[in-house]
């Protein structure tokens, strides 16, 4: 067999004994034959429509074009690990979040290995980095109990899980990869059933005998647990706490979860053994522009950031109460003002070094020296300005105490500026490892603020600035989760039973098995079994009355221990709380 040619035609010697054919004319020559598509093909060259009417089908979706293998028939292994997810998720999942997250990942987790074990993939450290974090990532449902903590740090699992199948090293690996493994899950479904079906065709009986022999074991074991729990009640108090509660009513819902855990980790399977390959999809570099019209306008950004930062220097070595003074402003007020914009200002200047770097320089050598000297001087400047940020929000903490809005800005300020660090160390030694640090530091963010228990912080601080002598909003304090009990517990009555009282009655109304408990709901639960509310109705009114009061400018106290401040008085020691700042959204 001869081989094919190459461009210059040297593959397979012309054959002469074919008789010659007159050559037609350029003008008629509008759709070539099938001899001259299979002579057009041999060249090299694409071939051309087989007719006028024939048009080429459309292009693969995304995902397909860069996935750069198919992979093989699904193993048992990999099957009887998806089934056992999809069997959890409705088992565990529909009471609630907490532990049971972390069983149900185990098997989906499982599954994509023996995938990936399958397709000879090798685990490689970034990716051993992203599993790691998103298992550590779902510990925070099985910690805290407030749920927004609990909805980022599901999210930013699943967004890790992802990374860890796909992989990923430029921008937009990183950011199409983290949400990739959605486009496997036609394709995960697909792949599944296709096993099932050729491993049911080739082994019938094999597949009897084992539905057989489950029906057996299903049956002795639902007949002797039964025996053996109407015959102890220890045995069956521990049997009714292993077994989840379900029941005829929730049995869609049962369906859906078990459906969600199905096709996800098939899914998650299929990306294992054959993922998206989401580097393809690098954007090209921008045009280089000249160094002075690259430079100038960063330049004098810099210098508007240095003469900002001086007058912050200014105001912190001494000059607040001249600056209070000609600007009419509270210190609160002068922090709430600047700190929105300080935090948008941060994130313009993000967005302004992403589009310099794509404009930078590059032709020269002094062009790396230029970059670095200019955007890093900026970034030094912006953590400044971070700092400043964080400052401003402090001092509004202080006078107004800690609540769930003003505790986040602060945590993604913060995180900004580690970004902004990030920029400044790689960006001069490692710049390829940059995309996958500030995913990772994005991953350690969430994690950390879900560890630290935000409710908790909210409730501790406000509880402390209620002992230096200021007031405090119960209003707002008796709806944070079970994670504040810790901290509202210390309180004197009547507030203490005024801040738990719904807390308690949520709890006791809840049913939550183990596997859905956190433990900081374990805890809470304990707190108020030990030492239970009093019935503070008639005390919470008057509590509320006296805020209303505090509100029009009057003074009010119960028993020495609650004592309201004025709206407007920021001058002495008592500083108001949230519910004297109307204008601050929560």
């Amino acid at each position: 067999m001869s081989e094919p040619s190459g461009p210059s035609g040297r593959g397979t010697e012309p054959d002469t004994s074919a008789p010659s054919k007159p050559t037609p004319s350029r003008s008629h020559d509008v759709t070539p034959g099938p001899s001259r598509a299979r002579a057009h093909a041999r060249r090299g060259g694409p071939q051309p429509p087989s007719g006028p009417w024939q048009r080429s089908g459309p292009p693969p979706p995304t995902a397909a074009r860069l996935r750069t293998t198919e992979p093989a028939a699904v193993r048992g292994a990999t099957l009887g690990s998806a089934l056992v997810t999809a069997v959890l998720s409705a088992s565990l999942l529909g009471d609630g979040l907490g532990t049971n997250l972390l069983i149900v990942a185990v098997p989906a987790a499982l599954a994509a290995f023996f995938a990936a074990r399958a397709a000879g993939r090798r685990l490689r450290p970034w990716t051993a980095v992203w599993a790691v974090g998103g298992l550590a990532l779902l510990a925070v449902p099985a910690l805290r109990d407030a749920g927004w903590p609990t909805f980022l740090a599901v999210v930013s699992a699943v967004a890790l899980g992802s990374l860890a199948l796909h992989g990923g090293r430029n921008w937009m690996g990183v950011l199409l990869g983290s949400a990739g493994l959605f486009s496997s899950l036609a394709g995960g479904t697909a792949w599944g059933w296709r096993g099932v079906r050729g491993r049911m065709e080739g082994s019938r009986k094999r597949w009897g005998a084992a539905l057989r022999t489950t029906a057996v074991a299903a049956v002795l074991l639902i007949v002797f647990g039964t025996l053996f729990a109407s015959a102890d009640a220890a045995f069956a108090d521990v049997l009714s706490g292993l077994i989840p509660d379900v029941s005829l009513g929730d049995s869609p819902w049962r369906l859906f979860l078990f459906t969600l855990g199905l096709v996800g980790s098939l899914a998650a399977a299929y990306t294992a053994a054959a993922p998206v390959r989401w580097d393809g999809l690098a954007l090209p570099p921008g045009k280089a522009r000249g160094r002075l019209e690259w430079a100038l306008p960063l330049i004098a950004l810099n210098l508007l950031f240095a003469v900002f930062i001086a007058v912050q220097l200014t105001v912190l070595l001494g000059g607040y109460d001249k600056v209070m003074a000609e600007t009419h402003l509270s210190h609160a007020e002068y922090a709430r003002q600047g700190f929105w914009q300080l935090l948008w200002a941060t994130l313009l200047t993000l967005l302004v070094i992403g589009i310099a770097l794509r404009l930078a320089p590059r032709g020269r050598d002094g062009d790396r020296t230029l970059v670095r000297s200019v955007l890093g001087a900026l970034c030094l400047l912006t953590l400044v300005v971070v700092a400043s940020a964080l400052r401003r929000m402090d001092l509004y903490v202080d006078t107004y105490g800690l609540t769930r809005l003003r505790i986040s800005v602060s945590a993604v300020e913060l995180w900004l500026g580690v970004v902004l660090v990030l920029i400044v160390v790689l960006g001069a030694l490692r710049p390829r490892l940059l995309p996958r640090a500030v995913a990772a530091s994005a991953a350690a963010a969430v994690l950390a603020f879900g560890l630290v228990s935000p409710d908790g912080l909210i409730a501790e601080q406000n509880v402390q600035r209620y002992r230096d002598g200021h007031a405090i909003d119960i209003d707002y304090l008796r709806d944070l989760s079970a994670d504040a009990v810790l901290a509202l517990d210390t309180l004197p009555e009547p507030l203490r039973s005024c801040a738990l009282r719904d807390i308690e009655r949520s709890l006791r109304s809840s049913d939550t098995p183990w596997h859905a408990m956190s433990l900081g709901e374990e805890r809470a639960r304990e707190i108020l079994r030990e030492r239970g509310t009093r019935d503070p109705e008639g005390s919470c009114a008057a509590v509320r009355v006296s805020v209303e009061e505090r509100g029009n400018g009057d003074r009010g106290h119960e028993d020495g221990r609650y004592v309201p401040n004025e709206l407007n008085d920021t001058s002495g020691p008592h500083i108001p709380s949230d519910v004297g700042d109307p204008n601050d959204p929560r």
